[in-house]
């Protein structure tokens, strides 16, 4: 298998796991306005609230790195 398909599919998955995450992140309000709980005042990330955040822009540096790669790979 070509790296440049490797690099492909592996966009291709990463970018299916960043939208998994930042839907699960719920709009702004938190993991509980996913599931109908209120969110009427600002409130810090704790717990897995913080864990998705990190995650998810972990997820978008490594999409971000692996494009790059691509580009150049012939």
């Amino acid at each position: 298998m070509n790296t440049k398909v490797i690099f492909l599919i592996l966009n291709i998955i990463l970018s299916i796991a960043i939208v998994i995450f930042i839907l699960i992140q719920g709009g702004g309000a938190g993991l509980g306005s996913a599931w109908g709980g209120g969110g009427e005042h600002f409130q810090t990330r704790r717990g897995i609230e913080k864990l998705t955040l990190r995650i998810s822009v972990a997820l978008i540096a490594i999409f971000l790195l692996v494009s790059f790669i691509n580009l150049f790979l012939k």
